[in-house]
């Protein structure tokens, strides 16, 4: 039986970074990756550029994973953007910081991050398995003593990482492994769901407005008619609903209500640069100025062409309506359109198509200071697995290399006192 200090299952950003972390404290580790190639999701990351992590100081940045966020802080106190940053370019990726506090590769190449990582395992001697699924974590008396791989062979040691990831993009390898693998141990697997993942509506204009991107618009996320979070950038308009990064960004707690058989909605400002009485102000000058015009025409100084006509079908206003004769009621109804486009959400597209998922091994059973299993001797999580998520921005990622990092000091270190 082939003997290793330590076990990493998933050859992710959390996976490679805890494999190289434990080789680093001195631990013999093995990589376990059941696809082909490492690091496949990292190179599909931000559209191919990967978005490594945010330049935002450490308590703004739990903020962003909501409630669970706090859980986070050992982690990035042992290893944040500072670190990461420092190692990849030590490695030969140059990382430059672009708007929004978001690093990337200065390549532009999502596959740089991949190949740095590589090299820094393959120097570290971890030995790394490919094509090579793990089927069973071997336990006895709640103590990790090895892997049962695809092939019936049994491998020995002390310490397994479960870094397999979550269930968005499958065709990287991302098929809920890790939450089968915890379960079998005991463990409390949070329902996961899609999360960072385009949104549904059965609204009839949808189709009508297909292809549509609105830039500069504020949005905000209404639940049974309560606002509950807003957001300023660019949405997307899909024959299904609505994606871009408003749509996006919206979708995690938009999904938790849906969940929750709450009503959904998504109310749109057009034009926040102007308040109702300046957008009306806005509007009677068009009017006047251009009094032979229709209101049909009028609106072209103020909406993208596929707007206009259900603008006026929801405000029940005539396209040929000449500007000279247009009633103040009817200016009123625009007005407060353009400030609250409506559309209403029914669900989310699957896993195929979202960033991250959100659920997965409760938070409670796993210790913040080593990423240690408080159930399981020898067991440690880290990355997509727990319970843990962000918006887009880079730090779902930084979450994964933390937690990846600091499992596998953690691991090694226990490791090792178990041969002293």
């Amino acid at each position: 039986m082939k003997k290793y200090d330590v076990i990493i299952i998933g050859a992710g950003a959390a996976g490679l970074m805890a494999a190289g972390a434990a080789a680093q404290a001195g631990a013999h580790v093995a990589l376990f990756e059941k696809m082909q190639q490492t690091g496949r999701k990292i190179g599909i990351s931000g559209k191919g550029r990967c978005n490594l992590s945010n330049s935002a100081e450490l308590p703004e940045f739990i903020q962003h994973f909501g409630k669970n966020g706090k859980f986070l802080r050992q982690a990035f106190s042992r290893f944040f953007s500072k670190e990461l940053v420092e190692l990849v370019e030590s490695l030969g990726a140059d990382v430059t910081l672009e708007r929004g506090g978001r690093f990337f590769p200065t390549s532009g190449k999502a596959l740089d991050i991949v190949e740095a990582l590589n090299f820094w395992i393959k120097g570290t001697g971890v030995e790394v398995y490919r094509s090579a699924p793990v089927r069973k974590i071997l336990v006895s008396d709640e103590r990790i003593y090895g892997v049962k791989i695809a092939d019936g062979e049994e491998l020995s040691c002390s310490r397994v990482v479960i870094a397999t990831g979550g269930l968005s993009y499958p065709k990287t390898g991302s098929t809920g492994d890790g939450f089968s693998f915890s379960e079998e141990l005991g463990h409390t697997v949070v329902p996961p769901r899609p999360a960072l993942v385009p949104l549904t509506s059965k609204d009839s204009f949808i189709p009508e407005i297909s292809g549509l991107d609105l830039r500069n618009v504020q949005a905000q996320l209404l639940v049974d008619n309560k606002k509950v979070a807003s957001h300023f950038g660019e949405i997307s308009f899909t024959t299904f609903g609505v994606a871009g990064p408003i749509g996006i960004g919206l979708s995690g707690q938009a999904i938790d209500a849906l969940h929750k058989k709450q009503s959904v909605q998504i109310h749109i400002d057009l034009k926040p640069a102007l308040d109702y009485q300046k957008l009306d102000a806005r509007l009677i000058r068009d009017l006047t100025t251009n009094y032979k015009d229709t209101i049909k025409t009028i609106l072209r100084g103020l909406l993208p062409q596929k707007l206009i006509a259900l603008c006026l079908h929801d405000c029940q206003i005539a396209p040929q309506t000449a500007a000279g004769t247009f009633p103040a009621a009817m200016r009123k109804k625009i007005v407060h359109w353009l400030k609250n486009f409506t559309v209403t959400i029914n669900g989310h597209r699957s896993y195929d198509e979202a960033i991250i998922t959100a659920g997965g091994v409760s938070l409670k059973e796993v210790s913040p200071k080593t990423m240690g299993s408080k159930k399981i001797t020898g067991l440690y999580f880290a990355g997509e697995v727990l319970d843990l998520n962000a918006d887009t921005g880079g730090y779902n990622l930084q979450a994964a290399f933390s937690t990846g990092w600091l499992a596998g000091k953690s691991a090694a270190s226990f490791a090792k006192s178990d041969h002293s």
